[in-house]
């Protein structure tokens, strides 16, 4: 962890309001104040940002998640950013941690929005310059933003975790919940040098139950499910379940967002999961923080890829199992 002082007066950082835990682990990281902002909302709803210091010709990383509620934190990051540019912000860099509306990337039925193409435009016309983002939900969502994007992956660090963990004493696979996840699920495998399986899903007739079958061996192994992101925990709790009726001798998910909407807590906490491994992409209140979540920081890849950024080096490092922080 950085405890100098960075340097270069023109780096500044922001956090808005939806994670700012992450924002200060982040520059304390890096080894810079965070800037002050203040983000108020009118009785009515309206939301109104005042930067309240000056950042002129600055290069300026605003830290923000749009995560629960999405539209107000969404809408806080688009008036922020057209503050930055009226205050003559040299570059203006929008660091999402969690990329909401990231599902909707596609029509899959007739008479559709692709909504994260327009939260893609709505960012790109306000006036940022570059996106930093961490484990979109498909990765072809940065061909969406016509301004660079910087794609991070949460895989290494989930890795290191398993790597370092007693589970690696065991016999492993890695298991992705759908075959949307196999790419993720394959990253994470190749990390650890273990086998993976897949479960697939079928319906095989309206209101008739999914039938999961399993793709690969796992009886007798421990598994560990990986997905991006668990919202309401129901496919994860599924598919934990069917691996150990397949005769698993053990299951552990991750993901890298931690959405946990709606009845999750509660069913992670009924489900047959030992442990479930996510990074704080998203700020999780202390009540959702369960004996069965263990929370790792995503706040020391973040801050080395806003260095390299700012220094014009290579971010291809951070993709790697281990990287180095070079200060």
């Amino acid at each position: 962890m950085s405890t100098e002082h960075y340097k270069d007066p023109k780096l500044k950082i922001f956090s808005l309001s939806s994670n700012r835990p992450l924002a200060e682990k982040i520059a304390e990281e890096i080894g810079v104040e965070l800037g002050v902002v203040s983000s108020t909302q009118f009785s009515d709803g309206e939301i109104k940002v005042n930067i309240e210091e000056s950042i002129r010709g600055a290069h300026v990383y605003v830290i923000q998640s749009t995560s629960s509620p999405v539209n107000d934190h969404l809408m806080e990051l688009l008036i922020m950013i057209d503050a930055l540019k009226r205050a003559s912000a040299k570059t203006i860099n929008v660091v999402i941690p969690y990329y909401g509306y990231a599902r909707q990337d596609r029509k899959a039925q007739s008479r559709e929005p692709i909504t994260s193409k327009l939260v893609a435009n709505m960012i790109t016309m306000a006036g940022a310059n570059r996106v930093l983002a961490l484990d979109l939900h498909a990765p072809q969502i940065q061909g969406f933003f016509d301004i660079p994007v910087d794609h991070l992956l949460g895989a290494p660090l989930l890795a290191n975790y398993f790597l370092e963990s007693d589970v690696m004493k065991q016999d492993v696979v890695v298991v992705s919940p759908d075959h949307g996840g196999v790419t993720r699920a394959r990253k994470l495998a190749e990390f650890i040098q273990a086998p993976i399986a897949i479960i697939d899903k079928r319906r095989p007739k309206a209101n008739v139950a999914e039938v999961m079958n399993i793709i690969g061996d796992v009886k007798g192994k421990k598994c560990i499910l990986i997905d991006d992101m668990i919202d309401t925990a129901g496919t994860i709790a599924l598919a934990a379940q069917a691996l150990e009726d397949a005769g698993a001798e053990g299951v552990w998910a991750c993901c890298t967002h931690a959405v946990l909407s709606g009845p999750a807590i509660e069913r992670l906490e009924n489900s047959v999961i030992e442990k479930v491994i996510v990074t704080d992409s998203i700020n999780i209140p202390e009540e959702k923080l369960t004996g069965k979540i263990v929370q790792i920081s995503v706040s020391q890849l973040i801050a080395e890829a806003i260095r390299r950024i700012h220094e014009n080096r290579s971010v291809s490092p951070l993709f790697q199992e281990k990287f180095t922080i070079i200060e």
